[in-house]
């Protein structure tokens, strides 16, 4: 199936999208060489495979697998059609303002699927980013299944629920993933079908029901909201480097959560896409705060 997305103001596909990919190596996701970008999925229809590619007249998006109807539906949203930038202010900061300059189709996604957005950030709680996305690539690659369709070979559909919940205790020990974590990714797929009604429900709703999850905390939640229900306003307070490059691009000094919040308070609405900013142009330029948190060892 496909179809053509016109969105009424440009859409810069990869910055768009670079939240919901967990690194290069994410098996979810794929770029080709002519900079189209594969996504595999699982809906409530089932698996389904995404193909999006920019073209003169519109985004082209084609999709296979059982769930290609419901991806394709979703694709506006994907691409940050629910975003309103309206009463967004780039001119508060200089260093705002030249990141909003030359990323101006940057927008917030929305994927709509909770889970496939809360597993990788509750395997990021307290961890080196590497081994995160190391547990991800290595939990999917084994318990995920192929994509269907014409895609990259290696592109896999992300575990169910349910699959999630057979995971056996030595795959998530030889995943680095100790029983804190792997025992909130089980709690929260038992009740994942409540977690994800709150995708169509009011954004405080929706918070609320992902609270209820114990492991789940506000860092957690705002990492789910800010991809997977667009929440433009999400600002993930807890996380060990995002105050200090908030802080740094903004006066110059490094800060803890409480100044962060002080120092976004002025784009309230729109705090998270402030941060996309910031980390797309101030990341590499930023001095590291602090030693490097030495990498995991497989737990035994």
């Amino acid at each position: 199936m496909s179809s053509v997305y016109r969105p009424r103001e440009p859409v810069d596909v990869r910055l768009t999208l670079g939240p919901l990919r967990r690194g290069a190596g994410d098996p979810a996701w794929a770029s080709s060489p002519d900079g189209s970008v594969w996504q595999a999925t699982s809906t409530p229809d089932g698996p389904a495979t995404l193909h999006l590619a920019v073209r003169r007249d519109g985004i082209h998006a084609t999709a296979w697998g059982p769930g290609a109807e419901r991806v394709l539906a979703g694709t506006p949203d994907l691409l940050g059609a629910r975003d309103d930038p309206s009463g967004f202010d780039p001119s508060l900061h200089p260093v705002v303002r030249e990141a909003h300059r030359t990323r101006q189709a940057l927008r917030i996604p929305r994927s709509g699927n909770v889970l496939e957005s809360l597993v990788p950030a509750v395997l990021e709680q307290k961890v080196v980013g590497l081994d995160a996305k190391a547990a991800w690539r290595r939990l999917v690659l084994e318990h995920g299944t192929p994509a269907p369709g014409p895609g990259p070979r290696t592109l896999r559909v992300p575990p169910t629920a349910s699959a999630w919940r057979a995971v056996p205790v030595w795959d998530w020990r030889r995943a680095g993933v100790e029983e804190a974590r792997a025992g909130t990714v089980l709690r929260a797929a038992t009740v994942a079908s409540r977690l994800q009604e709150g995708a169509d429900l009011p954004l405080e709703e929706a918070r609320r029901r992902l609270l209820t999850v114990r492991g789940i905390g506000p860092w957690t939640v705002a990492e789910v909201a800010s991809r997977a229900l667009g929440d433009a306003d999400a600002v993930s307070v807890g996380d060990y480097h995002l105050a200090h490059l908030v802080g740094w691009a903004l006066t110059g000094r490094r800060t803890d959560d409480a100044g962060m919040l002080r120092l976004l308070e002025p784009w309230a609405g729109h705090r998270q896409r402030v941060i996309r900013l910031i980390e797309l142009s101030q990341t590499a330029r930023a001095p590291r705060f602090g030693p490097r948190m030495p990498r995991a060892l497989p737990l035994r």
